[in-house]
């Protein structure tokens, strides 16, 4: 137990938070709020790193340091979705992703 709290804790929030972030990809048609979904998919992915590296190897490090790592590529990605939902603005002057399926090459 980390400090007291169950494992099973900590997998029912991940398992929430991804399937939270599943729904919203899937049902919204924002832009903007499909790239939060897509950050809750990864923040939740980062939970059961850390939580299963401090179970199963409480004295090493790699879980985090895959954590760390899914943190520069959500941060890498973050950046080029937003260069690209700008670019969809202003070519559409919206960011629906229903008026943007006619885009070009």
């Amino acid at each position: 137990m980390i400090a007291g709290i169950p494992l099973t804790h900590f997998l029912i929030v991940s398992t929430i938070m991804f399937f939270i972030g599943i729904y919203g990809f899937m049902v919204r048609k924002n832009l903007i709020t499909m790239l939060m979904s897509i950050e809750l998919i990864l923040n939740s992915v980062n939970i059961n790193f850390v939580v299963f590296n401090k179970y199963l190897y409480p004295h090493q490090l790699h879980g985090h340091f895959f954590s760390i790592f899914v943190i520069a590529v959500a941060a890498a990605e973050a950046a080029v979705a937003i260069a690209i939902i700008i670019n969809v603005y202003r070519r559409f002057n919206s960011i629906d992703v229903e008026q943007a399926s006619d885009m070009k090459y």
